[in-house]
């Protein structure tokens, strides 16, 4: 089905879709097939040969996974793109598709912490090498790129400290030196922000967190130009890390909502936000639309609102965190994020855990930090457990 490119966000993720089959569905139906038929000789060949577009497999192209990651690009400003079972494996197929033994990737040092194991326990075996950089100082970037350096790869807003890091000018730099800048635009998400149309490369999602937004899917994404997500394709169809053609058909009608969500979440964040910092238990908080964020300006340049989620240290460290968590009532203690239900996880000791006390206070995680993944929950509500959790 034809949409308008030009359409707004709301109605490109809601009005994209496949063509409907002879039986008129409104609704994308399910396409749970492990194979697809074909009409002939001829077109089984030219299928294989990628002569013609149209399904084999359903490790290689389902239509319920090739609705979501379309509608997914449209709205981030992609050309191609490819799902997979879960944001690790987008994250880790992201990397691996470009480089070979003896390349060397630029990361931020603030990333989720299975990131941070691909970069120094798992592609260092087949030879690839990275450097860590400082968010708090750019200009590390430049200093860190090597001759043969391949890739740039960051998280803004990072995972846990909620740092913000310029897409514009890493991508400029990355085109400088000839080499992909790779973003992960999980806790933004497409509605929020936008590396791509800021000059980013390639742009990677977990979508189990706020496209999915209802804790129901594990998922992923990697987007970019058609040429290279042509490298990522080849490796995807060869290793297998598909995604589920029913989870493609949830998600894809998890973006339908995507806008009205992240307005919601937004809005009640920063309301959390604003309120933690009045509270004298609170020594700091990190939100990027609160005029304290180091990277304020930046954050209300780059992205559309600030985001669903929250970090804030409470006085007394690690024993006043861990009060905290098991005192609370309504909020999950879990270590995901981006759901209806309002999450606390302590990093430290969960999603951040197996970095060094050394590598986790350089990039922002102190003993007694706490994330919290704003839900869907009434704001009042969602503030007077957190109360209670505090005294």
């Amino acid at each position: 089905m034809q949409q308008d490119p030009s359409a707004h966000f709301e109605t490109l993720a809601i009005r994209t879709a496949m063509e409907r089959s002879p039986q008129r569905e409104h609704s994308a139906p399910l396409y749970l097939t492990s194979s697809f038929v074909f009409d002939d000789a001829e077109q089984a060949r030219a299928l294989f040969a990628d002569e013609i577009p149209g399904n084999i497999y359903s490790r290689f192209s389902n239509p319920n996974n090739d609705e979501f990651i379309e509608k997914l690009c449209r709205l981030e400003g992609a050309e191609d793109g490819v799902a997979t079972a879960s944001g690790m494996a987008a994250m880790f197929l992201s990397m691996a598709a470009f480089v070979r033994s003896g390349d060397h990737i630029v990361a931020a040092r603030s990333l989720f912490g299975s990131t941070h194991q691909i970069l120094t326990q798992l592609l260092p075996r087949w030879g690839v090498t990275h450097t860590y950089v400082d968010v708090q100082e750019p200009a590390q970037f430049e200093r860190a790129i090597q001759p043969n350096t391949r890739m740039i790869f960051i998280e803004t807003p990072s995972n846990p400290a909620i740092d913000i890091i310029d897409i514009a000018w890493l991508a400029a730099l990355a085109n400088r030196h000839h080499i992909l800048l790779n973003v992960d635009n999980c806790f933004a998400t497409p509605y929020l922000q936008n590396p791509i149309r800021l000059g980013a490369h390639i742009v990677t999602h977990s979508a189990t967190k706020f496209i999915d937004g209802q804790g129901r899917v594990l998922a992923g994404a990697v987007l970019g130009s058609a040429a290279a997500i042509k490298e990522v394709r080849f490796m995807a169809r060869h290793t297998g890390p598909a995604l589920s053609p029913f989870h493609g058909w949830l998600l894809s009608k998890s973006l339908e909502t995507l806008a009205v969500r992240m307005e919601q979440h937004c809005r009640t964040a920063l309301a959390l936000a604003q309120w933690l910092e009045t509270l004298p238990e609170v020594a700091y908080v990190k939100y990027p639309y609160l005029p304290s964020h180091p990277q304020y300006e930046l954050a209300r340049q780059q992205m559309r609102l600030g985001g669903g989620l929250v970090s804030f240290e409470l006085k007394g460290g690690l024993d006043a965190g861990r009060q905290f968590l098991n005192r609370l009532q309504m909020i999950s203690f879990s270590a995901n994020l981006g759901d209806t239900r309002t999450i606390a996880t302590h990093p430290a000791s969960t999603t951040h855990a197996r970095l060094t006390e050394e590598e986790r206070l350089r990039v922002g995680i102190t003993p007694g930090l706490i994330r919290i993944s704003v839900g869907l929950e009434h704001i009042e509500d969602i503030q007077r457990d957190v109360q209670g959790a505090i005294i």
